[in-house]
């Protein structure tokens, strides 16, 4: 029995659907298009979704008889070519769900998607276009005159309907990225004794439902169809960069998974409803992984995770008013800190513990405002921790973030520096490899502090830090990063990459790191408020241009604009996708409701089971297994949601390279995603030749890789320097990404190309300036070698230089004539005997390949076959067919 399974990989990533006048054939396949899944839709039902999965995988031969005899039965006439009774309707990648207003129902396809990261060798795409499909034919349609108001939003891409301003719905493809940290090694011992036997195991888990948006429209399927058609989405942020430290690879991923529960707009959505639920929580997760290596078992990985959410307490604020920032009102009364209660059972449950609340509200106001919420909070947290297990306590830390900004005296990111520190710590982080030796040897101070639970083949991460100021989006971000940064530095430390835990601002890694976060936190403000961050790091740091106040105004405008006027439109429609409101003839439509208040909290339309105790508030499993997480303890209600499945070790489910490399696939450099992505080394590293090209060096403002870039003057130095350079072509500017997206918006191709849109636009020069050019770019030899060649060498530099040679001929057997020659050198040299014992193979000599007497008949035998002269099979060659059709087809 093997000691580990591999994740399952879903056998249903093409579609194609095709339609006749009673039915619609959604045909699934893999990559390769070797494995074929069918579902059958009917289309005379009005109101009534049938589906019928027949669950056999079906070859490439037997689809394209199915589909002919499909064709053939549908005709008008018997034998009449002229009219196809089967026709192709749509291809998809994949399907998003199926939804009812007042008619029929419709079916959601994926019809173009964009990748945006690789975790070991697993995709994860963003949807960049959608279709919605109505099922029912139009003799049996019965249609209602309210329809077309409820499916206008849905009839656009995804991202369209959940943020007005179009912003990405992540596409989270592979089941490995759906549970935090190593989940799969977890399971997989208990899991395999249930199946017996010897052989390759597959395993994947249910989705955590908490942060999946189209949970509610494949509902209704869930327990029809098989489970390769169930694609399960995220919504909120995705993005990676490639740190190149002296050529090896590691890439920086961030995910940041939104939660759909109490899920909305920013003035509309605040505090938490009666199940525990929070507004806007954003469960941020940060992975460092070393790319040279691809597996995961294998491979090195780490991993951070953070979260954000609203105060956990009955407030909102009146937008009636029409004032920037409307009065905080505490809508009921809880004085047993019941929905808190509720919202810290579920991150005891998810997290473990401690937790850790950063609140970054304001403290001192003159007239109460955001400091309302810090006295409630602060009451909820003593009263709850009073009954906690004094090393399981929840740790409450407040500061005012807005006060220390505004003090001239104060440095606000030192302040958080100091934070993130402790609470790192506290927590600890995830990273699948025992300490290096070396750590062993020379351990850090801080290393030795760290917390977590450490375990033989790595680190786990126990508790996590909760962040929140009012909004939670410009404060928070802010907190996030510094907070993420300091997480960076222990990670790459556990991975061998640096030799101490820490990192300084205005190095390329944290530079990289930086854009990373505020890319994360414009999209998460995007979605909650309706406008990119007014603050960013440089506002804390003060280095912020003058010209940022003004784009700050901008971005404020615009906040308070869609606040004002679109928001309420994009809460009914997150409304209606996510199930929260279903469409029901007789009773008020969606934007006749005054409140969607009675909507999120069930306990105002029914009467919920009885209350938890005031005092033993949590879950009794819960608190048995903290500090590890209850989600990650083997146990019997954590198997049930696994599924091991016995393959053969030549099945596509299981192999990764395959899906990984297609090399069934024409790949081409220009289109591969690791050459685009954003890297360290092209859009951050000065262009100068001879500076220290590592990543965690101190530079100056002037002296990045995108100075250059914005720079008028240097534009051409830097389109010469990127020709000549090794590293990979830069991405394409934001206007070829831009139009590439709207020419082909009504295609179904699948855009794999560069995902970074954040380098500028380099325009080419024109042939009359390539004189003065050419004359920039040359430059000193003193500057480039640091050594002016045309000098006369010194001694010493000549004894270096000899010693230097002589290593280069020891490596190789030389002759009687070399070790005369070598006899002579001068006193200083140090003589080596060889000891080589490789061929005479140098550079200035080779010797001619010798070739056997197999390799040449092969070769003859592949020039004859070529003419079209066959060689005999032999019993090897049948034998391995036999096993390869056997292994593959049958």
């Amino acid at each position: 029995m093997p000691t580990a399974a591999a994740p399952i990989i879903s056998s249903v990533q093409k579609l194609v659907l095709y339609e006749t006048r009673a039915r619609y054939f959604l045909v699934g396949s893999n990559h390769a298009e070797t494995k074929y899944r069918v579902l059958k839709i009917d289309r005379t039902e009005p109101k009534d979704l049938v589906i019928i999965d027949d669950r056999h995988v079906y070859t490439q031969q037997e689809v394209r008889e199915l589909l002919g005899r499909l064709d053939l039965g549908n005709r008008t006439k018997m034998g009449q070519k002229g009219s196809a009774g089967l026709f192709r309707a749509v291809s998809a990648f994949g399907v998003v769900g199926f939804v009812r207003f007042l008619e029929g129902y419709y079916i959601v396809l994926i019809t173009k998607r964009r990748k945006m990261a690789d975790i070991g060798g697993h995709a994860i795409y963003k949807i960049e276009d959608t279709n919605m499909i109505y099922i029912p034919n139009d003799s049996v349609r019965v249609t209602h005159p309210d329809e077309a108001r409820y499916s206008y939003d849905l009839s656009h891409s995804l991202q369209y309907n959940l943020t007005v301003l179009r912003m990405p719905l992540e596409m989270l493809k592979s089941e490995t990225t759906q549970t935090r940290q190593e989940s799969f090694d977890i399971f997989e011992d208990e899991g395999l004794i249930t199946q017996g036997g010897s052989g390759v195991f597959g395993i994947c888990s249910e989705p955590y439902m908490k942060y999946v948006w189209n949970g509610e429209l494949l509902d209704i399927i869930k327990n029809t169809v098989h489970r390769d058609w169930l694609l399960y989405i995220i919504h909120g942020f995705c993005g990676q960069s490639k740190l190149l430290i002296y050529g090896r690879p590691v890439y920086v991923t961030l995910i940041a998974r939104r939660s759909s529960k109490f899920a909305g707009t920013r003035f509309l959505k605040r505090g938490a409803n009666c199940e525990g639920d929070v507004a806007n929580e954003v469960e941020t997760e940060q992975i460092l992984c070393d790319a040279s290596v691809m597996s995961f078992t294998a491979g090195s990985y780490s991993s951070y995770v953070q979260v954000r959410g609203s105060v956990p307490l009955y407030w909102s604020q009146d937008i009636s008013t029409m004032m920037p920032k409307p009065p905080i009102t505490l809508d009921q009364a809880d004085p047993f800190a019941h929905v808190a209660a509720l919202h810290f059972d579920q991150m005891l449950q998810r997290f473990g513990s401690p937790i850790i609340i950063l609140n970054l509200v304001k403290e001192r106001e003159k007239r109460k405002h955001e400091r309302i919420l810090s006295e409630e909070l602060v009451a909820a947290v003593t009263y709850l921790n009073q009954f906690l297990p004094p090393e399981h306590t929840i740790i409450y830390i407040p500061w005012d973030m807005a006060k220390y900004t505004k003090s001239k005296l104060c440095n606000v990111l030192d302040r958080l520096n100091v934070i993130a520190e402790s609470v790192v710590k506290k927590t600890g982080f995830f990273v699948n490899r025992p300490d290096s030796y070396c750590s062993i040897l020379r351990p850090d101070e801080k290393w030795n502090e760290l917390g977590g639970c450490v375990i033989p083949t790595g680190r786990l991460q126990t508790g996590v830090l909760r962040t929140n100021c009012v909004d939670c989006l410009d404060r928070t971000n802010t907190a996030q990063f510094m907070v993420g940064k300091c997480a960076l530095a222990y990670q790459l430390y556990s991975l061998g990459l640096i030799d101490k835990p820490n990192l300084q601002f205005d190095t390329d890694a944290v530079r990289l790191f930086e854009e990373l976060y505020e890319d994360h936190g414009d999209t998460l403000s995007l979605q909650y408020g309706g406008s990119q961050l007014v603050h960013r790091v440089k506002t804390y740091r003060k280095i912020a241009p003058w010209t940022q106040h003004s784009k700050d105004i901008m971005q404020t405008l615009s906040r308070y604009y869609s606040n004002a006027f679109s928001d309420a439109d994009r809460q009914d429609s997150i409304n209606l996708f996510l199930g929260v409101f279903h469409p029901t003839e007789g009773k008020p439509h969606l934007w006749e409701l005054p409140t969607d208040f009675y909507l999120h909290h069930k306990n105002t339309m029914r009467l919920l089971p009885t209350r938890r105790s005031y005092t033993h508030w949590w879950t009794p499993e819960v608190i048995k297994h903290l500090p590890l997480p209850y989600d990650e303890v083997i146990c019997a209600a954590n198997l049930k949601k696994l599924i091991v499945k016995k393959f053969h070790k030549y099945e596509e489910e299981i192999d990764i390279h395959n899906e990984f490399f297609r090399p069934y696939e024409l790949s081409s450099f220009d289109d591969t995603f690791c050459l685009a992505m954003t890297s360290s080394a092209r859009d951050f590293m000065p262009k100068t030749v001879g500076i220290d090209p590592s990543p965690f060096t101190v530079r100056k403002p002037d002296e990045t890789g995108k100075s250059v870039l914005g720079n008028k003057s240097n534009r051409e130095e830097a389109v010469l320097q990127r020709k000549t350079a090794a590293s990979a072509p830069p991405p394409p500017s934001e206007e070829a990404v831009s139009s590439s997206s709207e020419d082909d918006s009504g295609t179904d191709r699948e855009e794999e190309g560069s995902v970074s849109q954040r380098s500028t636009p380099v325009k080419m020069t024109d042939t009359g300036d390539s004189a003065k050019v050419t004359e920039n770019v040359v430059q000193p030899m003193k500057e480039v070698y640091g050594i002016n060649l045309s000098d006369g060498l010194s001694e010493e530099d000549f004894s270096i230089y000899s010693r230097f040679v002589q290593l280069g001929q020891s490596q190789h057997k030389q002759d009687r004539s070399s070790q005369q020659l070598c006899s002579r050198c001068p006193d200083g040299v140090i003589k080596l005997t060889p000891i080589s014992a490789f061929s005479q193979d140098n550079i200035y000599e080779v010797q001619p390949p010798r070739v056997d007497r197999k390799s040449t008949e092969i070769f003859q035998a592949h020039i004859q076959a070529s003419q079209g002269i066959m060689q005999p099979l032999g019993k090897e060659d049948l034998s391995m067919y036999r096993e390869y059709i056997r292994n593959r087809y049958l």
